[in-house]
């Protein structure tokens, strides 16, 4: 098994890789022959082997990468193990409770049921029957990659099954807010420490694989952006769920039939929007109050209005998922907090807990 991490000499021959194409098509510019014509410049160095390494991780891991049907919808999904668990979305398997799966290169239909799903990360796991001949996919990590590398996006976009585009890291560590799909029953999220990527994602690529050159499924495709502008996703800009996050929740799942450590940090209160009189927000209110919780341990009250955490200005109830999606549990963190009819705000310290799963 090669390491995520590529050596020296790989960023080396990467480099002479560019260098070369660069000099080849100046040749194709310049070069004629004699009798002027031109002359065919000569195939760039490494440029076939190349090639062949995409060509290879294709074959390796889209067999690992399925199609995930029900009335109404078409998603993709990645082999978990050689059981017949396979990983998801959330908001592939919305409600259902029974798919279809077909594989790659394959008129097969599987059938297959749903074993849990885990709406804050936006992920799930469904199962086959009979997984014996199924082939696992190789995990790596989001934090093994490096902004620039190549990476492979496979799955089913627009229904069509066992595609594959690529493209490159554009960032890492993105907290990106997803919206909630009240139609297939999923409420939202904010999803943390994601892969931006210029591989095309296209609805039917959710839930399938984004693929580094060492042949390990470092993201699960997820989300594109929307360009406000036209009102459609905008060209270049997807957001993966890291692999690490991916794997650890998937084998929470087929080890205890759910979720049983989130990993997410909360402050243990149900937070609403407060506005003002001109109905602009203003921060998120405390509408309810764990009593066990970090919130209450700290002296917060119901009716309290979070205006910051850290630096960071709160405006909305969403503001302050997205933030604490930023941190860890055990973290201490300083809120600002407006206590009507006080003016003036007061500090508060509060040591996150995890977010509870049921």
């Amino acid at each position: 098994m090669r390491s995520v991490r590529r050596s020296d000499a790989g960023a080396n021959r990467t480099s002479a890789l560019v260098l070369a194409l660069l000099l080849a098509a100046t040749a194709a510019l310049a070069g004629c022959s004699a009798a002027g014509q031109p002359v065919p410049p000569p195939p760039p160095p490494f440029a076939a082997e190349l090639s062949d390494e995409f060509a290879a991780v294709v074959q390796d891991v889209l067999p690992s990468v399925v199609e995930i049907s029900q009335p109404g919808s078409v998603g993709s999904g990645i082999v978990f193990d050689r059981d017949g668990h396979i990983v998801t979305n959330a908001h592939v398997v919305g409600t259902g409770k029974a798919f279809e799966v077909r594989f790659a290169n394959s008129s097969t239909v599987r059938q297959a049921t749903l074993v849990y799903s885990h709406p804050p990360e936006d992920l799930a796991v469904i199962k086959v029957q009979d997984g014996g001949s199924l082939v696992p996919a190789r995990f790596g990590a989001a934090r093994d990659m490096r902004v620039g590398d190549l990476v492979m996006a496979m799955g089913s976009p627009l229904g069509l099954e066992s595609s594959v585009t690529h493209g490159v890291v554009s960032a890492l560590g993105r907290t990106i807010p997803e919206p909630a799909e009240p139609e297939i029953g999923f409420p939202g999220t904010v999803l943390r420490q994601t892969i931006q990527t210029s591989a095309p994602i296209n609805p039917g690529n959710s839930g399938g694989a984004l693929v580094n050159i060492n042949h390990e499924v470092v993201g699960i495709p997820t989300l594109a952006a929307v360009n406000p502008s036209i009102g459609g996703a905008a060209p270049g800009v997807g957001f993966a769920i890291p692999g690490e996050i991916a794997n650890d929740i998937a084998r929470q799942i087929v080890d205890n039939g759910r979720v049983v450590n989130s990993g997410r940090a909360a402050v243990g209160i149900t937070a609403v929007t407060v506005t003002d009189d001109t109905g602009q927000p203003i921060g998120a209110g405390v509408a309810a109050l764990d009593p066990n919780g970090p919130a209450a341990a700290a002296g917060l009250r119901v009716g309290d209005i979070i205006t910051r955490i850290e630096g960071d200005e709160i405006r909305t109830a969403q503001d302050l998922q997205t933030r604490l999606a930023e941190r860890r549990p055990g973290e201490a963190v300083r809120l600002t907090v407006k206590r009507p009819p006080a003016a003036e705000p007061l500090t508060i310290t509060v040591t996150l807990g995890e977010l509870p799963v049921t």
